[in-house]
């Protein structure tokens, strides 16, 4: 399929989907951008290249570039610059400290081999001036030694001022308040100037790309999008701009301790969803939400995460990998299982805290960093509790691997605390445990739980409560097939797959272009097998 910007193939249309992430491991991206392909659409999914080199591969028939990104502007102006007031000592930020470390680390190393080669001349007979040889390395050594903490002392202090430079102090409430004041949305660009990085890595694509479409996945997108589809509006052509909201901002904890990214990354949100000729997202009461944060004229398309009834079928031929076998436990272990990101406001202590209490059970962590810090602080204290031969870390599989792996499990787990994004969705690992056929055991975040409550699929416990986790774990493992049984429930699974959203989405691009062909394949299909140069893919998170 051609996609350079001069000539389309015969097609319903070009579809550019915008992504800020890699794509692996973002399995609603992924299954958006195949089976908008499949329904006869021209994708290009672009996304954000961890390295410096971009990358590319084949999705079904959707292509997915990862583009280059340099992020100067993401860095502060004061990370540039020496804390001399408070941490005079300090090395600049420039990069010599790590230079100077190894540098010291480099000549006591070679101390160390001179010392070695004096010692086996003095044994072999060969050595001169041995005496004085020595008494020299001992000065070179108490240099080094003295060199080392006094490095050591300085690269401290540039740690602690890196560290000591929060955005949360009056200060900088005041520069945020005065350039909200002065700028109003537009104070983003005071505030958060590394939102440029995205534009300059995404936008010159897009416009060589020409697309008649721009599908935009989260608040970072919808402004390059926004901003591409002035651009050619400017050129006298249109763009149509599809929202795909995830989260709701106003309710996301700032990865960043600063008191600038919530404002600024809301003001950019405001500035450019009047752009949006159309708005989606994951379900009705964030499309409630969304409706009244911007005061859209029409409700947001609710297209759930839901997993592709599919499963297995997109590559027959690699099937899923054994949950119970890479965990070294027989079909007669009690198993529970959690499947996404891990984070501490995900709750997965919980399930570790609650092991002495629950002889015999397993735990199966499938995150998308086995190795991480935090998973590594939950296996520490795991050791520590005297359960860690019960806890397991796996990594993630393809995304249509994940519910046949899943399946084995006695239990899905999701131990979410309550966070505003928890309380107003059903998440991936949800409908994933669900078409596993899992009892679920889930926090009492308000949609989930009410879900679980009517369906009667599994266990609510307390957030963060390790008796009331406890006493859910036990009844679901007393009882698993009264709970596996609702899912025989008339078109209770039908309406939680893929296949049903993908008609959803397609109903969008269709109101949004129409008069364009249909496809025979319809828009749920997820076949066509992957490239072979494919980078494995993860679960949802």
């Amino acid at each position: 399929m051609k996609v350079d910007g001069t000539a389309q193939t015969a097609s319903r249309g070009r579809v550019v989907m915008l992504v800020d992430n890699r794509v692996n491991g973002d399995s609603r991206v992924q299954k958006a951008a195949r089976s908008a392909a499949d329904a006869g659409w021209e994708v290009i999914l672009l996304g954000k290249s961890p390295v410096t080199e971009p990358q590319s591969w084949r999705l079904g028939d959707a292509e997915v570039r990862l583009l280059p990104m340099p992020d100067p502007l993401a860095r502060r102006r004061h990370e540039f610059r020496r804390a001399w007031l408070r941490w005079p000592l300090a090395y600049p930020p420039n990069g010599i400290a790590a230079h100077r470390a190894q540098w010291v680390k480099a000549w006591r190393e070679d101390l160390r081999v001179r010392e070695a080669q004096l010692t086996l001349a003095a044994r072999a007979g060969t050595a001169t001036r041995l005496a004085a040889r020595r008494r020299m390395l001992q000065v070179e050594e108490a240099g080094a030694q003295i060199l080392g903490k006094w490095v050591s002392f300085r690269y401290w202090q540039l740690t602690r001022a890196r560290k000591g430079r929060k955005f949360r102090n009056p200060w900088d409430r005041a520069y945020t308040k005065f350039w909200q004041l002065a700028k109003g949305d537009g104070a983003w660009r005071r505030l958060e100037p590394g939102l440029w990085d995205y534009e300059l890595a995404y936008g010159p694509v897009l416009d060589e790309l020409r697309p008649d479409l721009i599908h935009a996945n989260d608040f970072r997108m919808l402004g390059v999008a926004a901003r591409a589809k002035i651009r050619a509006a400017a050129a006298g052509r249109e763009i149509k701009v599809v929202w795909d909201a995830h989260e709701f901002l106003p309710g996301l904890k700032p990865w960043q301790d600063n008191a600038r990214w919530l404002p600024a990354h809301r003001a950019h949100e405001r500035e450019y969803a009047p752009y949006a000729d159309a708005v989606m997202t994951v379900s009705d009461a964030l499309a409630d939400l969304l409706r009244q944060e911007h005061g859209l004229a029409v409700q947001p398309d609710v297209v759930l995460n839901a997993p592709s009834a599919g499963h297995g079928d997109v590559e027959p031929e690699t099937p899923a990998p054994d949950l119970r076998a890479l965990c070294g436990v027989g079909a007669e272990v009690p198993l529970l299982v959690y499947s996404g990101a891990a984070a501490r406001q995900r709750g997965l202590d919980i399930m570790v805290e609650a092991l002495p209490q629950l002889p015999g059970v397993h735990v199966a962590l499938v995150v998308n960093k086995p190795a991480g810090p935090y998973v590594s602080q939950v296996l520490a204290r795991a050791a520590k509790l005297g359960v860690g031969d019960r806890v397991h870390a796996l990594p993630y599989v393809k995304h249509w691997q994940v519910v046949p792996f899943l399946a084995s499990a006695d239990a899905g787990v999701i131990p979410i605390h309550h966070w505003p994004n928890h309380e107003i969705a059903l998440i991936t690992k949800f409908f994933e445990y669900s078409h596993a056929r899992l009892p679920l055991i889930v926090s009492d975040v308000k949609t989930m739980a009410g879900t679980v409550r009517s369906t009667g699929q599994g266990e609510v416990f307390r957030a963060e409560d390790v008796a009331d986790y406890v006493r859910a774990v036990r009844a679901v493992l007393a009882d698993r097939e009264r709970y596996r049984a609702a899912y025989d429930r008339a078109g209770l699974l039908e309406s939680w797959t893929w296949e049903a959203q993908a008609e959803v989405m397609d109903a969008v691009y269709r109101r949004l272009l129409p008069g364009r062909p249909t496809s025979a394949a319809g828009p749920a299909g997820t076949g066509g097998l992957p490239d072979e140069s494919q980078p494995t893919v993860g679960v949802g998170a």
